[in-house]
């Protein structure tokens, strides 16, 4: 009577052990990058232009001459220094790229909504959705 008893145990230890691992689910949200560039400062700044500016503004500072750039890099300084005691304090930097990313959403939003809005009426029916969306495949 033990001995049955002992390999049933034994078997269901067997197969519990032996079973594919449950797979453990993020619990962290994380916030979206700053950046799709790679962030590696030895090879280049994008991924800094790209969270410091905003990534359309980016692009534009990339078609600048180091003295232009440096001349609105300067322009911009005024406007992340809050207080204006003439420093950039880390929450005054980090304020400044909330909203640096920020603008970009709503800016990407507006840009969206012109696409799918087809008739131009400021609403987006589901038809105008579904033809922007998956127009080509329909």
């Amino acid at each position: 009577m033990l001995f049955p008893r002992l390999l049933l145990c034994l078997a269901a230890w067997a197969l519990c052990g032996s079973g594919k691992p449950t797979e453990r689910k993020e619990r962290v949200v994380r916030e979206a990058p700053l950046s799709a560039r790679e962030h590696d400062d030895a090879q280049s700044f994008d991924y800094d232009h790209d969270a410091f500016l905003g990534a359309e503004e980016a692009k534009s500072f990339d078609q600048l001459t180091p003295e232009e750039s440096k001349e609105r890099l300067g322009k911009i300084v005024g406007k992340i220094d809050e207080d204006g005691d003439g420093f950039v304090t880390v929450e005054e930097l980090k304020a400044w790229i909330k909203f640096a990313q920020k603008r970009w959403i709503y800016e990407d939003v507006e840009r969206q909504w012109k696409g799918h809005d087809l008739n131009e009426d400021g609403l987006v029916s589901w038809e105008e959705y579904k033809n922007a969306t998956y127009g080509y495949i329909l």
